[in-house]
């Protein structure tokens, strides 16, 4: 759960991060209104972009990492199964029998 928290933490960090800069460099440029409204608005559209594709990419590495998890758990199973086998087998060998004769 910690890794889609840092995820989004992330994109959103880069989302601000983006918007300060691009309002900084707006209001430090010597251009007229309409030039700065006309970049704001280009800019939000590139940010909006770049938002988007990196959430299509954290969500595909997401889903990449939930299967490797699960396949990985899935070999945990199969090695678990094979070793608590293995074990039941030795743990029946080492029983002595009660087939000794009773002393009477």
């Amino acid at each position: 759960m910690g890794d889609k928290t840092s995820g989004v933490d992330f994109v959103a960090g880069f989302i601000v991060g983006a918007l300060v800069g691009a309002a900084a460099a707006l209001l430090l440029a010597p251009q007229s209104g309409e030039e700065t409204r006309v970049l704001i608005h280009d800019k939000g559209i590139e940010i909006k972009e770049r938002a988007d594709e990196l959430g299509v990419d954290a969500r595909r590495r997401a889903e990449e990492l939930q299967d490797k998890v699960k396949q990985a758990v899935e070999e945990g199973k199969t090695a678990a199964g094979k070793t608590k086998e293995e074990l039941l087998t030795k743990v029946d060998q080492a029983q002595p029998t009660d087939e000794a004769p009773s002393e009477a």
